[in-house]
């Protein structure tokens, strides 16, 4: 016995470990988190480009205004030249090497250094376009640093020009200054927003989300207990309407965890059952066998229609374990005359005068079906029980009212139809919702469903279709197509040669 324990506790698989909810962090949260960051960023970085640029061309034509102002109180002292002191003053207050004023296609000299410096670059403010001045500012940016630049643009409104000719040290120093300004700030500003969508999407979409999660670890813990099942709230949105179909369907698999336990008892019960009832059935029908030999005519009668319903008994017997296990046998199918299976149908339900229902047979007596015998005896005996049953219970407000089961049955084809109507009180809604539908489908109150579920089993085994048909007076109507086996090539040919 231990060998055997042993064996059973390698053999069987690992339990995977429950999976857990991610910290708050490392979730969705998390990730919107830095994702946030990482746009914000991204959208600062596009501004930064053209916002450094402005700023580059406002540094320059600052000190172009700061030169044009002295050149202009400068020409209105000529024709004196000026001292150095104030040349070297001027330089001085512009950051500049060199200051030239352009006067009517002339160009004067305002202030120098000793040695006027080699040109690197040169702007000319009066026509930039956007593209050019980012590309100057990058390069200045990047590149820049100890290269002399000439700078030139008009004053005001007037045609006269100013020129200055400085390095670009102080210019790059500045921008290097707004840029980490400006770097800074996209991170403020970042960091604020990504808080503030953290917190609201934290609030409208992740707390309903993990609160979804949770409820269905919980729920699949122990599905059968009815206190695990998820409470939504009354919100709106998306997220509440999923939680209002979860728990819809925790319900509905809370209902078929039921049904299927009540299935499993109702199987051990009935295979104590079935263990009994065929050891009677077997004893009845060794005393059937005997009646054979009486010499009652009526006996005689009756003694072959006992016989076969009998060994039906049987048979289903022999199946009902087997039905619970797994689905009904395969179809033994033969060409069998259907007018005689519908007449054992009619024996079996046994109406006589006394119960007032009519039961009209109007079957072909030539008519074939390629089926099983017994499996379709068990389709249409179920049909025609249950229209017996309701119109049992059926009393009509018109006593001239016609209560009757008709079968009728026709060949189109390679299809036999089999029509089964009566004239009663017709199906309710919730039973048509739930037709072929196990301990839900019942018409009628204390059914269980089942006979039409396993017909409809039966007749789906034999390739066919069932189903309740439309009909613009009162009563029920199934029904019934089965197709005939398809011939094999080779039996075709030697039929066709015979």
């Amino acid at each position: 016995m231990s060998g055997d324990a042993e064996t059973e506790t390698d053999a069987s698989p690992e339990r995977e470990a429950p999976a857990r909810m991610p910290p708050l962090f490392q979730g969705l949260s998390g990730r919107l988190l830095w994702l946030t960051v990482a746009f914000v960023m991204l959208a600062e970085i596009l501004i930064f480009a053209p916002s450094v640029a402005g700023m580059r061309m406002n540094w320059l034509r600052d000190r172009l205004d700061t030169a044009a102002a002295a050149g202009v109180v400068i020409d209105g002292l000529r024709p004196s030249e000026l001292p150095r002191s104030v040349q070297d003053d001027t330089l001085l207050a512009t950051g500049a090497k060199v200051v030239a004023l352009r006067k009517d296609g002339i160009s004067s000299l305002l202030a120098a250094v000793d040695a006027p410096p080699q040109i690197d670059d040169q702007y000319d403010l009066a026509d930039v376009s956007l593209l050019v001045s980012i590309r100057d500012a990058m390069q200045t940016l990047f590149f820049g640093g100890g290269r002399v630049m000439r700078v030139l643009g008009p004053i005001g409104e007037t045609d006269m020009i100013i020129e200055v000719v400085m390095t670009d040290d102080a210019l790059r120093k500045d921008m290097l200054d707004y840029a980490q300004m400006m770097f800074v700030l996209s991170l403020v500003i970042s960091l604020i927003t990504a808080v503030l969508i953290f917190l609201a999407i934290n609030r409208m979409m992740i707390r309903p989300i993990r609160h979804l999660a949770r409820s269905m670890q919980i729920f699949s813990e122990r599905p059968e207990d009815p206190g695990r099942l998820f409470r939504p709230d009354a919100a709106r949105g998306e997220l509440a309407v999923a939680g209002r179909h979860l728990l819809e369907m925790q319900v509905e698999l809370q209902r078929t965890l039921k049904q299927q336990k009540n299935l499993a008892d109702l199987g051990l019960a009935v295979s104590k059952i079935n263990h009994d009832m065929r050891n009677i059935l077997a004893s009845a029908q060794l005393m059937s066998d005997r009646l054979v030999d009486v010499d009652d005519p009526m006996v005689r009668s009756f003694a072959p229609k006992l016989l076969r319903t009998i060994d039906r008994a049987v048979g289903y017997t022999s199946e009902v374990l087997s039905y619970g296990q797994a689905s009904e046998s395969a179809p033994k199918r033969r060409v069998l005359r259907l007018a005689e299976l519908c007449q054992d149908v009619r024996d079996m339900l046994a109406l006589d005068a006394e119960t007032g229902i009519e039961f009209q047979d109007q079957i072909p007596v030539d008519l074939e079906i390629d089926a099983d015998s017994d499996q379709l005896f068990r389709v249409i005996h179920n049909i025609c029980r249950n229209a017996v049953q309701a119109l049992v219970i059926f009393h009509p407000d018109d006593p001239a009212t016609i209560r009757r089961v008709t079968l009728t049955a026709q060949r189109v084809g390679s299809v036999v139809s089999i029509t089964i109507d009566d004239t009663g009180p017709g199906m309710p809604r919730k039973a048509k919702e739930n037709l072929f539908a196990a301990f839900r489908g019942s018409a009628r109150s204390g059914g269980t469903g089942l006979g039409l579920a396993i017909a409809r089993e039966l007749v789906l085994a034999h390739g066919g279709t069932i189903a309740l048909v439309e009909k613009p007076g009162p009563g029920t109507q199934f029904r019934i197509e089965i197709p005939d086996r398809p011939v094999a090539l080779e039996d075709y040919r030697v039929r066709a040669g015979a």
